[in-house]
């Protein structure tokens, strides 16, 4: 999809938009909160395309540490062998059955990044910033983190857990080797003074804030008491602790120490989106090691919040993982593309609940969308003969629905593609959606059509026509979020015959009032929201 060199326009090279989503730990097959973070880089990404912009989307699987090495034994396979099946059989298969556009999966146990994982640590140990060391301390194998002591909640017999999991922590004494974050404490301070909104939400950036303030402990970056994971190039007994090996794949990626063109052209990430939970890594950890090695900082690393489940977090270990197919499977992809961003605003937690996206499809989705949709392609079968008539008797009210389209158009494209602020960004789509469902009610075609007068045909002529370009800019819009529906409606419109392919359509365009030619050959295909059946047991 995305070119791996630099485009030039205007005689200048043109970086990649670029975001990434997490790695995800291949411990289990995914649940909907991976797949959450993943269809929100996806309609990201996808906006940009649609605005003709260079983009490079990258996901991928982080395969090395104590976790996945427990979970492969007590499946008696190799790690490797554990890694290969869940990346093959669950984490790929996803993310194309979900319509991701990702131009890059990157696995951690890939040979492009290992290498370039054990030179960039040779590089900060040649630099001398790292050193060997011991430490002892409560650490949490699903966080792969070593816990301060005030992270821990106590169960009800006083027992250590971690806050996330819930589980009990372990005590961990091992020879390490140690990279120097605690000098990085004052430069960080000020580089996020000087980029406010380097962490999203304010909420997140004021706990980073805050966490590094207290003062920063030098970070253990590797691990001597297993053997699964990249090894210390210049200590064999020694792997390089899962973090520093997972947060590299943003640059080995795209060609770190192995593509410099490449890594030019894309290299840092416009946008990180994380879960919360994975904050500290990304905002501290992460940037400090950059610094270090003198590489630039990312744009924004956005965190997420959580899908809850009967008030927990939805996960795997918390027995609340529900797979994306339990639902994709009732609900069809696009709706459930749609639902999450629709109902959650992004970076706050958020609860599933099967009824609230039941309610939300048939009213706004099937009612709302699919039925003006549905009933503009009849009534200009029925009038017309399926030929889209030309508007010739425009007044207020289809002027009125003309600047409806110029508002759902900003307010959206800054919305999703600048504040990543998906929620509002589709409810703007969907008030102008309700707007020109309202202009039809109240223009009433039907009682219209009964005068056939050359004012009448006239007026009937430009309700329609108005109807059909008001849905021409809507396909646009809702391309990046829900693209098989957006793709039935172009076709159902006859667009292509005259405007070419709808991810052709540029996103600052779609406001262009008259684009869509009279004449088109406009067709009532399949219902695009269908009614649904029971809830399946």
């Amino acid at each position: 999809m995305a070119a791996t060199g630099s485009e030039k326009q205007g005689g200048e090279d043109v970086k990649s938009f670029y975001v990434s989503t997490p790695i995800y730990y291949v411990n289990d097959a995914p649940h909907l909160g991976h797949a959450y973070t993943t269809v929100a880089g996806d309609v990201l990404t996808r906006w940009h395309r649609q605005r003709g912009e260079k983009v490079w989307y990258l996901t991928g699987t982080d395969e090395h540490g104590q976790k996945i090495m427990r979970t492969a034994e007590a499946n008696d396979v190799t790690p490797q062998e554990w890694c290969d099946k869940l990346v093959e059989e669950a984490w790929k298969p996803l993310w194309e059955h979900l319509g991701i556009a990702n131009d890059d999966f990157i696995r951690t146990t890939e040979k492009r990044h290992t290498d370039r994982v054990q030179e960039f640590v040779q590089d900060l140990y040649d630099k001398d910033e790292i050193y060997k060391g011991g430490y002892e301390g409560p650490y949490c194998v699903g966080c792969e983190e070593y816990k301060l002591p005030g992270d821990l909640v106590e169960d009800e017999n006083g027992v250590k857990l971690c806050p996330v999991h819930k589980k009990p922590v372990e005590i961990l004494k091992e020879e390490n080797y140690f990279f120097k974050l605690s000098e990085y404490g004052p430069k960080l301070l000020e580089f996020y003074a000087a980029n406010p909104g380097f962490v999203q939400p304010e909420s997140a950036r004021n706990e980073i804030v805050n966490f590094v303030k207290q003062g920063l402990q030098d970070l253990s970056i590797s691990r001597s008491t297993f053997d699964w994971g990249v090894p210390v190039p210049w200590d064999d007994k020694h792997v390089i602790y899962v973090w520093v090996d997972a947060l590299l794949n943003y640059a080995t990626a795209v060609g770190y120490g192995a593509n410099q063109e490449k890594f030019d052209a894309t290299f840092p990430a416009n946008v990180h989106l994380i879960g919360k939970d994975i904050l500290r890594f990304h905002s501290v950890i992460w940037p400090a090691m950059l610094m270090a090695q003198g590489l630039p900082l990312p744009g924004k690393v956005v965190a997420n919040g959580w899908l809850m489940v009967g008030g927990e977090k939805m996960s795997k270990s918390n027995l609340t993982g529900i797979k994306p197919q339990d639902l994709t499977s009732h609900f069809g992809v696009d709706a459930y593309r749609w639902y999450f961003l629709r109902a959650i605003a992004y970076g706050s937690d958020g609860s599933f609940s099967w009824e609230d996206f039941t309610a939300r499809y048939t009213s706004e989705l099937a009612n709302d969308y699919g039925n003006l949709a549905s009933r503009l392609a009849a009534m200009v079968g029925k009038y017309y003969g399926g030929v889209l008539p030309e508007a010739t008797a425009a007044g207020a009210a289809e002027q009125a629905v003309r600047d409806g389209l110029t508002k759902a158009v900003t307010t959206a494209d800054l919305k999703i593609g600048e504040e990543l602020d998906f929620q509002s960004g589709i409810l703007s789509i969907f008030d102008f959606v309700k707007q020109v469902n309202g202009y039809i009610t109240e223009q009433e075609p039907w009682k219209v059509a009964k005068d056939e007068s050359p004012e009448g045909r006239a007026r009937l002529a430009t309700i329609l026509y108005t109807a059909a370009e008001a849905l021409r800019g809507v396909a646009v819009l809702l391309n990046p979020i829900m693209p098989d529906t957006s793709q039935k409606l172009w076709e159902s419109l006859g667009a292509e015959e005259s405007l070419g392919a709808l991810s052709d359509q540029r996103v600052q365009d779609a406001a262009t009032w008259g684009r869509l030619a009279a004449g088109a050959t406009v067709t009532k295909g399949e219902v695009l929201f269908p009614r649904l059946e029971e809830k399946p047991a």
